[in-house]
């Protein structure tokens, strides 16, 4: 683990009696990006906030960059970038303001600052917004001047934290589409995120977590290949969520769902798992009153199969 930018050790956090992180163990490696995925409460944020120095680990420890968090914080912080889930972006200044005092806290005096500003806006395509508060900015582009912002220092190392929750379509390609930059340019990426599409576009590896383990860890298509069956079915019963039930469990259909190494019912949709389509799809071709979808199993169906389908709430 010595050539990692981040290793994560064997990594501890209570709350009172509750373990949000358990026994957790991970690198990031030069030129990277790992996704850490995991339901609501998984502790993706507590690592997160570990290996940012900002909550301390009842065990294990954080390295980076050959030092070791938190006695070397500070050098450490140095060459790291971070995107909080929220803006933090001070709503008095312009776009250019927000770049040029947020590196002094790296100790980028104002001229050397004012030289990178212009390349940071354009990258955030946002030069025509110099001048512009946040508060007169769109959702896409307040999450890319806080992009613009975590690479003042030009960190090696970006940590983001669900960057694009809440963007439409166009401002998460156009997100994704930077991100893909960086990692061409030699930087790593810590990436935590909701959206599978998200996590499979980008990273190299996946950390799957909940209740604060480890539960999977490769690449994306590695862990879709050795957890799933590759051909998914998805049935919908015209008549709702009883017919799906019936689809599911009821005697009638046994024939079907004999078709499949493995079923799954949620609301109103009936998922079969498949080595072969052909035989199912067949058969549902002289069902009355279903409706069919045929694709290949995806990182969505990997993370469902691991965390369940359960709808975790916050808190």
């Amino acid at each position: 683990m010595s050539d990692a930018f981040l290793s994560c050790h064997h990594l501890v956090k209570r709350y009172g009696e509750t373990a949000v992180v358990q026994d957790l163990s991970f690198e990031i490696r030069p030129g990277e990006c790992l996704g850490v995925i995991g339901p609501n409460g998984a502790g993706k944020t507590t690592t997160l906030r570990m290996c940012l120095g900002l909550s301390a680990p009842d065990s294990g420890h954080v390295q980076a960059f050959g030092l070791r968090m938190p006695d070397d914080a500070h050098a450490i912080k140095a060459q790291l970038g971070v995107v909080t889930q929220y803006d933090s972006l001070d709503p008095d200044f312009s776009c250019a303001e927000n770049l040029l005092v947020f590196g002094r806290y790296f100790g980028i005096n104002t001229a050397a600052m004012r030289a990178r500003i212009p390349a940071l806006l354009d990258f955030a395509a946002l030069a025509h917004k110099a001048d512009a508060k946040p508060g007169q900015l769109s959702g896409g582009m307040r999450r890319r001047l806080s992009l613009a912002r975590a690479l003042v220092n030009d960190p090696r190392l970006l940590m983001l934290d669900e960057p694009t929750t809440g963007l439409d379509p166009q401002a998460r390609h156009l997100m994704w589409e930077r991100l893909q930059q960086l990692l061409q340019q030699g930087k790593s990426i810590l990436l935590t995120t909701h959206f599978m599409d998200e996590a499979e576009r980008l990273c190299d590896r996946l950390l799957v977590i909940d209740h604060g383990r480890k539960i999977a860890e490769g690449k994306p298509r590695e862990l879709i290949a050795a957890h799933l069956e590759p051909e998914v079915v998805e049935v919908y019963g015209v008549n709702g969520e009883g017919q799906a039930q019936a689809l599911a469990h009821g005697e009638a259909h046994a024939p079907l769902r004999a078709l499949a190494s493995r079923v799954e019912v949620s609301g109103e949709t009936v998922f079969f798992y498949t080595q072969d389509a052909a035989p199912l799809l067949q058969a549902l071709a002289h069902a009355q009153g279903l409706r069919s979808l045929h694709r290949p199993a995806n990182l969505e169906d990997l993370f469902l199969k691991l965390t369940g389908r359960q709808i975790r709430e916050e808190g």
